[in-house]
């Protein structure tokens, strides 16, 4: 099925049922969009809410396709760009940290597979699901372009195995999900609230030296995506404590005021914020 009658599906069957129907995570997305946006009006938010709830339905139908979806296809559906210079700090260093966030369809990403050196393996950092089908599910579309999916628990020793056996590798992280407070090592000012963040991204890159980079996302069109390969710290051990977090905050908060409605605003993301 081409993935217009996908799209039609989302719009016709998806969207009214998890917006009208099941009300799924109203009262949640309205409330973090009066967080993240207080200067905007109410009928702005309600414009970005609806906008959000059909790019969540496209993004659940487009990774469904993208399963089926050829890799030719799939480098026309999502370009990366600068490729060239990530490649060259990849290959300099034996590997690098990808961090990355739920915006866009974050799961098509993985498709940068096929775009890195000959020879990098991607590894894909995922927290297992309690849903056995939907776990092997998952793992089966989000393999499809030939990268690996390793729990967080096990990231560290596959890296340090990657190393010892001297094979290239990339680590996709998605590092926008919220830390409990008592494990949290960096604050951020972020879309006005004091938030904390996830710093595996800056820990792996300063313990084996690699580079990392931010995927800056945009939707080109329905259905297409550009990925801009940012690099966030060619040298991670000569950064500060906290420096390549803080400017991964920095570039998604960017990413989000320039198209709000592809961030996943489901998510209890100012749970523990400070006050």
């Amino acid at each position: 099925m081409p993935l217009e009658r996908h799209h039609a599906l989302a719009d016709k069957v998806l969207f009214p049922l998890l917006y009208h129907v099941v009300r799924y995570r109203r009262k949640m997305v309205a409330k973090n969009l009066r967080l993240a946006f207080p200067e905007k009006s109410e009928r702005e938010r309600k414009a970005i809410e609806k906008a959000f709830y059909h790019q969540f339905c496209d993004t659940v139908v487009e990774t469904i396709y993208g399963y089926s979806c050829s890799a030719e296809e799939m480098r026309e559906r999502v370009v990366f760009e600068n490729m060239d210079e990530v490649n060259r700090l990849v290959d300099g260093a034996g590997g690098g940290i990808f961090m990355l966030a739920h915006f866009g369809n974050w799961e098509w990403m993985a498709s940068i597979q096929d775009w890195v050196s000959p020879g990098v393996t991607e590894l894909n950092v995922y927290r297992h699901l309690d849903n056995k089908a939907m776990d092997e599910l998952m793992l089966a579309i989000r393999a499809k372009r030939g990268g690996a999916c390793v729990e967080k628990q096990r990231i560290l020793r596959e890296m340090i195995r990657y190393r010892a056996e001297k094979k290239p590798v990339t680590i996709g992280l998605l590092s926008d999900q919220k830390p409990r407070p008592e494990v949290t090592r960096t604050w951020v000012e972020f879309l006005h609230q004091e938030t904390g963040f996830l710093d595996g991204g800056e820990v792996l890159g300063k313990k084996f030296g690699y580079p990392v980079f931010y995927l800056y996302i945009t939707r080109t069109e329905r259905g297409k995506y550009r990925a801009q390969m940012r690099t966030i710290a060619a040298d991670p051990r000569a950064t500060a404590e906290g420096e390549i977090t803080k400017a991964y905050a920095k570039i998604l908060e960017e990413n989000i005021k320039e198209q709000p409605q592809m961030w996943l605003w489901t998510h209890n993301r100012f749970k523990w914020c400070k006050v």
